[in-house]
């Protein structure tokens, strides 16, 4: 079996380890590569590096699993595994853990899923993992059963064709059980603050906060995060609104 994992928070992010540690409880005999940015590249989403060269450096093994990173987002690092190191197609793409949420709508942001859902449009089994702690030190500990009870499940399974799955998962408790959920309804407010430097230059600095505009529906993936519970979500990349197409026929054809 071979497993590629990735993640945005970058190769030296203690997420991607307690993943690979997980992914190795699962299945001791697969054959692992982690293949992360060099670096932090958090809200990337399904970027791609047009206009500059891209690297691939390695580090030093760790659990048995093949450590490089790529000068590059994400996405990258799952376009460059394909083409220049892996052996085969992996059976399964894992990403994360990702330091802090990406429920909701920040799933449209992520880098976490950019590059699940990369691996999913060609045909990989994919899953993204999120903890509700944005500090490096985040304990991941709680979330590990529930973590390797999802990546048994896909392994068993498989999933359909064209979904990939959004884990979030709460920080620091035992998770009460697992809720298959949709993507909580919010949005962001006062996104920059406003500075100026020294030479009195205006600036702006990405900030804001999140507001839950269904609190209390039990659809939504925040609701049961609020309630500590791990929360998987199916997610399409293909985004056509296809209940719209009739209508619109109508109107244009």
């Amino acid at each position: 079996m071979i497993i590629l994992i990735s993640n945005d928070d970058g190769i030296q992010a203690s997420g991607l380890r307690f993943l690979i540690d997980r992914m190795r409880a699962v299945a001791p005999e697969a054959e692992i590569y982690a293949v992360a940015p060099d670096g932090p590249r958090s809200g990337q989403s399904s970027a791609i590096t047009v206009n500059s060269p891209l690297s691939i450096i390695p580090h030093p093994d760790y659990n048995g699993a093949r450590m490089l990173s790529v000068t590059g987002t994400p996405v990258d690092c799952v376009k460059l595994a394909m083409h220049a190191i892996l052996p085969a197609a992996p059976d399964l793409m894992l990403s994360g853990v990702n330091h802090g949420s990406n429920s909701g709508n920040s799933n449209i942001y992520s880098g976490t899923m950019g590059a699940a859902m990369e691996a999913c449009m060609i045909g990989i089994n994919a899953i993204g993992f999120s903890l509700l702690d944005f500090r490096p030190d985040a304990d991941f500990t709680p979330c590990g059963p529930a973590m390797e009870q999802i990546i048994s499940r896909v392994i068993n399974s498989g999933l359909p064709e064209g979904v990939c799955l959004n884990v979030n998962m709460p920080a620091g408790v035992q998770p009460k059980g697992i809720k298959v959920t949709t993507c909580g309804k919010g949005r962001w407010t006062e996104e920059y603050a406003d500075y100026q430097d020294p030479f009195g230059r205006k600036f702006y600095w990405l900030t804001g906060q999140y507001v839950d505009l269904a609190p209390d529906d039990p659809a939504g993936d925040n609701y049961w995060l609020r309630r500590d519970y791990v929360t998987i979500t199916p997610i399409r990349p293909d985004q056509t609104a296809f209940d719209i197409i009739p209508s619109l026929k109508s109107s244009f054809e």
